[in-house]
């Protein structure tokens, strides 16, 4: 199977690539002076409560390496949570504890820590270890998110994210990325994530990619993804699109959870989505982009979200070709 084409095909397809990307759209549409408000997700989380953007409860955060001595008694009473970068991307740097038993800390994985371990972690956080450009940085401690066991089968020792394009507000593509063993729980696309490209219009799977090839099944669960499908959808995307008001970027990628408990919640914003969003979709970016920027401004997230529901509607079941690459 081949996992490339031919530059006219991409082109009647709609791809973009990195160069129209970075010149077209961010370039054009994300100030840089606002990056700031997403590359740092203490900053994001703060802004989102200022705009009533549901995000993990933020148990804590360390400073400086004085503060590591204490994380002890911050974590006191928690048993779960997660410990991330600030700066941190690509899900680098992320410690997810899923129990505490007794004064072992364990991964969803069943591997155990002891304290000592985690303070380690958070050290190197602060250090700058997975940080942009290595700068010192700030740890977080958030609650650990109780994903919906809806899709349980659908994923490995992680928690399912779901990622959405937004051009100008509006939703224009959508992805949920499943944590394997061969992406070690995360749901990280270039470590071996499974990526599910959802229909826009009604929150169901339209195809299922893994390592650049096409795939039908979950490589873990071998639970089907056609079957896939998010309910809350159209809450989802409005949240989603609420983020254009929130950070003024108009080129953005969100990235979402579903808590049994919250409902659709926020977890991180990205300035620079990458491009893999399409080899999920089978679809390109461009007709859907060019369609926005036609579209007047100050039209309310409702009716953003309900116009793209409309335009970017999919038909059909999960495919099984494989007939755009993923380097675009």
């Amino acid at each position: 199977m081949r996992n490339w084409t031919s530059p006219s095909k991409l082109k009647a397809k709609g791809i973009i690539g990195m160069n129209r990307r970075n010149i077209r759209y961010i370039g054009r549409y994300n100030d840089r002076r606002l990056y700031p408000l997403v590359d740092d997700k203490l900053k994001t989380k703060l802004l989102a409560q200022e705009y009533g953007i549901t995000t993990p409860g933020l148990i804590g955060t360390v400073t400086t390496q004085f503060g590591v001595q204490h994380i002890a008694e911050m974590l006191a009473g928690h048993n779960g949570f997660v410990i991330k970068p600030a700066k941190g991307s690509g899900g680098k740097g992320i410690l997810v504890i899923e129990k505490v038993v007794g004064k072992h800390f364990l991964k969803p994985s069943g591997a155990e820590l002891d304290i000592e371990d985690v303070e380690r972690h958070v050290s190197n956080i602060l250090s700058g270890l997975y940080s942009l450009g290595g700068s010192p940085d700030v740890a977080l401690v958030e609650a650990l998110i109780n994903f919906d066991t809806s899709f349980a089968e659908y994923t490995y020792e992680g928690v399912p994210d779901i990622r959405v394009i937004v051009f100008k507000g509006y939703p224009v593509m959508a992805m949920m990325r499943l944590s394997t063993a061969a992406s070690d729980g995360k749901a990280n696309l270039h470590q071996g994530a499974v990526g599910v490209g959802i229909d826009i219009a009604s929150g169901r799977a339209v195809r299922g990619v893994q390592f650049d090839r096409s795939r039908t099944d979950h490589p873990d669960t071998g639970h089907e993804l056609s079957s896939l499908r998010i309910n809350g959808w159209t809450k989802l995307l409005e949240l989603a699109s609420g983020c254009y008001e929130m950070t003024g970027l108009g080129y953005l990628g969100t990235d979402m959870v579903l808590d049994r408990d919250h409902g659709p919640m926020l977890l991180e914003l990205n300035a620079r989505p990458g491009l893999a969003i399409q080899m999920a979709n089978g679809e390109g970016l461009r007709s859907r982009l060019d369609l926005i920027e036609r579209q007047p401004e100050g039209v309310p997230v409702e009716e953003r979200v309900a116009f793209s529901q409309q335009h970017f509607a999919r038909q059909g079941e999960l495919q099984v070709e494989t007939d755009v690459p993923a380097a675009v």
